[in-house]
């Protein structure tokens, strides 16, 4: 077994103990979502102030919620489709909230390229979200692309104890916009595909 292996099965049976006491506890999964923003904006705040350490701490607290809620409604039959729309509305709020903090803190220090950068990084981790719901109007699904939420968290979290907050502004500011292209080129090609593949169906004969 290799060390990532083993540190994944840990990990992983922490999680699996924390779902299963949250499912005995009867707390709705929609709870869970809601207090992963309240500490998210909390880490905001750390951020705001200056203190990366304990607010890099804090979002990794608040991921915890962000991972247990959906198998929290799986474990106790509450999946809904509210539910899937709610978890995701506020995981938005969330990463603005902590870029937002972000923002307040370059500003109170007038780093104006930080609020630059911070503000580039905003629009790409928005439009990641936005341009897999919209692809996936026009095709099955659109989950290509290598900075998805998680990995954007986790950089975050690293940046924040490790203070390395700045490379990681550029990892995200850049990835995420790659990201974002790859999806449109990945829906153009597979909308290309379902058009063409209609347009081969024979016509019904009258």
């Amino acid at each position: 077994m290799t060390g990532t292996r083993a540190i994944g099965l840990f990990f992983g049976a922490i999680i699996n103990r924390i779902v299963r006491w949250l499912a005995l506890s009867k707390i709705h999964p929609n709870v869970l979502t809601f207090l992963g923003l309240v500490i998210n904006i909390w880490a905001a705040w750390l951020f705001a102030a200056g203190v990366f350490f304990w607010a890099g701490v804090v979002v990794t607290g608040a991921s915890i919620f962000d991972m247990v809620d959906g198998r929290v409604a799986r474990a106790t039959s509450q999946v809904t489709r509210f539910g899937g729309f709610f978890d995701s509305v506020l995981d938005r709020y969330s990463d603005l909230a902590l870029l937002i903090g972000l923002l307040v803190y370059y500003a109170s220090i007038n780093r104006f390229f930080y609020i630059v950068l911070t503000a580039i990084v905003m629009m790409g981790s928005v439009m990641i979200s936005y341009t897999r719901s919209r692809a996936e109007n026009a095709i099955p699904k659109c989950k290509v692309g290598f900075l998805e939420r998680p990995e954007r968290v986790v950089l975050i979290i690293i940046g924040a104890l490790f203070d390395r907050m700045a490379a990681v502004l550029w990892v995200i500011a850049v990835l995420s916009n790659v990201t974002v292209v790859h999806r449109m080129i990945y829906t153009f090609q597979q909308a290309k595909l379902l058009e063409d593949a209609q347009l081969r169906l024979p016509t019904r004969q009258e």
